[in-house]
């Protein structure tokens, strides 16, 4: 990297087609490691640090308030020609989104395709951002790590080590570079300029996102001609790091399904050419940006959650397996294991867990040749032939859910004490009791609190009413 250059980061085969990545203010890089192994199977990926974030230099945005969107791009860009890339795809979060919708609409020559994630065609009041970067000029990034929780990501993940080194990240920001941000999203307005895109275009909204809401999204969809629209449930502002397998699902599909069309030029241009230099932005429009959400469906547009998977040809890509495979991973093994196990990933870990979800879950458990309860029955067998206890106690839970009672649990049980040995049986009765206990452990404690709840309930309505007499 040289001095006028983001940090940058390339992965995946260098033969395979380019995509470039963007982050969102206040994080790094890192934002896209959720989606990174999968997209590194089909893609050259190259992630890129926002000026004073991650490893790039604060100085590559000019600090006296006069950073644009279009100065991002133009780094955008300046990459993308080293790289000798002619035409890439793009994706970005937030601001990294913005800068895709920017270059969509003044450079359309470069881009493929566009993926936008949680973004908007202007983020609200400009008159607050210039007050967040006087703050931030002012005491710093730390100022902002309060809020971040609720907003990034719920409470809750925010004590993930996913989430942990987010704020880490925040918190390691440069101020100045930081500010110089907020200058830009000061100055952005696209809303004009967003029928003018052309590129096959996919908009990713979190359902829960306080920062740009889903009607953002929808306004983006609504004027990009032939958009698609995604919303994420039980996701706030940064999507793909809260619930990335919808969103890594809906950019596979979109990326596999921009591949597919044809263009009449090469994706690569000859190495040192001279960097593309951004047009100038165009003059900004202070209307004010509602936020209520549309009522109407969009007239180019179907908004799709995350729980339904790919039917027909598309069943048998890569996202659509991953889709359908987490829709049944939730429904057998239930959404708060699957959370933890979300929650847990690792890059070390994150290619299993994509296997897992597309081979395991996506193929095997979605076939048509035999019901869930059957395939509950077996799953129990060879759990006990080998032994894996842990795996066994999971997996007895899901055949409750899958519609095996416990006198029929028994039975596989009984069964395998004849084909896989009487210890591995009597090691497996042990487990399947201790599962049934805490499951009755957990209804008497589910009990006990909605009874709480309810006396409470009566208890303050009964003062309530007293106090109004």
């Amino acid at each position: 990297m040289t001095n006028n250059q983001p940090h940058h980061d390339l992965s995946g085969p260098p033969t395979a087609p380019p995509l470039i990545l963007g982050p969102s203010i206040g994080t790094s890089l890192a934002v896209w490691e959720p989606q990174l192994p999968a997209l590194t199977r089909t893609h050259r990926v190259l992630r890129w640090d926002l000026p004073g974030h991650g490893g790039s230099p604060a100085a590559l945005l000019p600090s006296d308030g006069s950073a644009t969107i279009g100065d991002l791009a133009a780094l955008v860009l300046r990459l993308a020609d080293e790289q000798g890339w002619e035409r890439f795809a793009y994706a970005g979060v937030s601001i990294g989104g913005a800068v895709g919708l920017h270059l969509a609409a003044h450079h359309p020559e470069r881009l493929t395709s566009l993926a936008v994630v949680c973004s908007s065609a202007r983020f609200g009041d400009p008159a607050a951002w210039r007050e967040r970067a006087a703050l931030v000029r002012a005491e710093g990034t730390e100022a902002m790590v309060a809020s971040r929780p609720g907003t990034w990501f719920s409470h809750g993940f925010a004590h993930t080590p996913v989430g942990a080194a987010l704020i880490e990240d925040l918190r390691a920001t440069d101020r100045a570079g930081y500010a110089a941000c907020c200058d830009a999203l000061a100055a952005y307005d696209i809303t004009a300029d967003l029928e003018r895109i052309a590129v096959p275009t996919l908009v990713v909204a979190g359902r829960d996102d306080p920062a740009t809401p889903p009607a953002h999204a929808r306004r983006i969809a609504d004027a990009v001609p032939g958009a698609s629209l995604l919303e994420v449930a039980g996701a706030a502002h940064l999507a793909g790091v809260e619930r990335p397998e919808p969103v890594t699902a809906a950019l596979l599909a979109h990326l596999t399904d921009s591949t597919a069309q044809p263009h009449d030029d090469a994706t690569t241009r000859p190495q040192n050419d001279t960097p593309h230099k951004d047009a100038p932005s165009r003059p900004q429009n202070d209307a004010p940006h509602d936020e209520v959400p549309h009522t109407h469906t969009p007239h180019n547009t179907t908004p799709h959650t995350d729980t339904t998977p790919h039917t027909g040809a598309s069943r048998h890509t890569d996202a659509s397996r991953h889709a359908a495979g987490m829709a049944v991973r939730r429904d057998v093994l239930g959404n708060a294991h699957v959370d933890r196990a979300v929650a847990r990933t690792t890059p070390f870990t994150a290619r299993f867990q994509d296997f897992i979800t597309r081979y395991a879950w996506g193929e095997i458990w979605t076939g048509d040749g035999l019901d869930r309860r059957t395939r509950s029955c077996i799953t129990l067998t060879a759990l006990i032939a080998h032994g894996h206890d842990a795996e066994l106690a999971m997996h007895i839970r899901a055949a409750l859910t899958n519609g095996l009672t416990r006198e029929e649990i028994g039975e596989v049980l009984l069964q395998s004490a004849i084909y896989c040995g009487v210890p591995a049986a009597n090691s497996a009765f042990a487990t399947a009791q201790r599962v049934f206990d805490e499951i009755d452990a957990e209804h008497v404690t589910t009990r006990a609190t909605t009874r709480a709840t309810t006396t409470t309930t009566k208890v303050d309505t009964a003062s309530r009413s007293d106090t109004e007499k």
